[in-house]
C-alpha cells in the first residue's frame, strides 16, 4: 500500500467524567514532526501518545490536537467550602459600595469556576479512553492516507507511461537523425578544410559520433522507469526512493536533451523533463 503523508481525522467520546475530541492532521516532512495541543491536565500521557503516532507513521508533520471537557459528577460533587466563604464576602463588600447591586443567587454561585468539586478522575482510566480514542483517529487517517496513496500512484504510473511512450518514439528516430547530421558535417568538413583525406574525415565524424550517442541515455532511461514500476508495485514507504530516481530521471533527460542533433529529439526531452518535474512534486507528499 502506498501512503501519502497529507491526510486528516477527527474522532470524539463521551465519558462518564466528560467529553474528549481528538483532530488528526498532516503534511509533508522530510522527517515525522509529532506536534501535540492538549490541555495540561493531559499533559502526562504526552509519551504515550507520541509512540502510538509513531508507530503508525514514518514520516509527516503530524499535529495530534486534543480537547477535554470534565464533566461534574452529581451526586458526588461537594460545595467548595472555602469558595463559598470567598464569594459571601465579595458579595457583601460589593453591596456595601452599591447597595442596589443585585445580590448572588444560588445560580450564580453554583456556576461559579471552583465551587463544585468532583472527585479527581482516575488517570489511568482517563489515558485509556484517550488512546482508544487515539486509535479510532489514527485508523481513518491511515484510511484517508491511503486512498490518497493510490491517486498519486496511478498520477505516477500514467507519466511513466507517457516517458516511455516518449523514450521509444525517439529510439528509432535517432539513428537516422545522426546519421544525417554526420553527412553535414562531412560535407562541411571537406569544404572548409579542402582535404580529400575521407580516413581522417571518418576519425572526425566517429569522434564526434561517439559524443552524441544516446543510446546509453536512452537504455538506463527504460531501466529506471521498471525500477519505479517495482517500487510503486512493492509499495510501503517509498517516498524517499522515488525521490531519488526523479534526480536520475531527470539527469537522463538533460543529456539527452544536451546531446541531441535534431529538433524531435529535443521537444522529446523536454517534454520527459516536464512530466518528471510533475511526478518530482507529487513524491514529496509520499511517505
Amino acid at each position: 500500500m502506498i501512503l501519502s503523508m497529507t491526510g486528516y481525522a477527527n474522532t470524539a467520546a463521551d465519558t462518564d467524567n466528560g467529553s474528549l475530541t481528538l483532530e488528526l492532521r498532516a503534511v509533508n516532512h522530510r522527517y515525522l514532526d509529532i506536534q501535540l495541543r492538549m490541555p495540561d491536565e493531559l499533559r502526562s500521557f504526552e509519551g504515550a501518545l507520541r509512540e502510538a503516532i509513531a508507530a503508525q507513521l514514518q514520516r509527516g508533520k503530524v499535529e495530534c490536537r486534543i480537547n477535554y471537557a470534565a464533566r461534574a459528577a452529581q451526586g458526588n460533587a461537594v460545595l467548595n467550602q472555602e469558595m463559598l466563604a470567598q464569594l459571601s464576602c465579595w458579595d457583601n463588600a460589593v453591596r456595601a459600595i452599591l447597595p442596589d447591586a443585585r445580590p448572588l443567587s444560588v445560580s450564580d454561585v453554583l456556576r461559579w469556576n471552583g465551587v463544585l468539586e468532583t472527585p479527581s478522575v482516575s488517570a489511568e482510566a482517563l489515558r485509556d479512553t484517550l488512546l482508544t480514542l487515539l486509535n479510532t483517529a489514527l485508523q481513518e487517517f491511515s484510511a484517508s492516507r491511503a486512498r490518497e496513496g493510490e491517486k498519486l500512484k496511478d498520477f505516477l504510473l500514467l507519466r511513466v507511461d507517457k516517458i516511455e511512450a516518449l523514450r521509444n518514439g525517439v529510439m528509432p528516430h535517432v539513428p537516422a537523425a545522426i546519421a544525417a547530421y554526420e553527412q553535414k558535417l562531412v560535407n562541411r568538413l571537406k569544404e572548409a578544410l579542402q582535404i580529400a583525406d575521407d580516413d581522417r574525415v571518418r576519425q572526425e565524424i566517429s569522434l564526434f559520433a561517439s559524443k552524441i550517442d544516446v543510446d546509453e541515455e536512452l537504455s538506463r532511461l527504460a531501466s529506471h522507469l521498471t525500477e519505479m514500476r517495482r517500487i510503486l508495485s512493492a509499495g510501503g514507504a517509498v517516498g524517499k526512493r522515488l525521490d531519488f530516481l526523479m534526480q536520475e530521471l531527470n539527469r537522463e533527460a538533460n543529456t539527452l536533451g544536451s546531446k541531441s542533433v535534431d529538433a524531435e529529439v529535443s521537444r522529446s526531452a523536454m517534454e520527459m523533463k516536464i512530466l518528471i518535474e510533475q511526478m518530482r512534486e507529487q513524491i514529496q507528499n509520499l511517505e
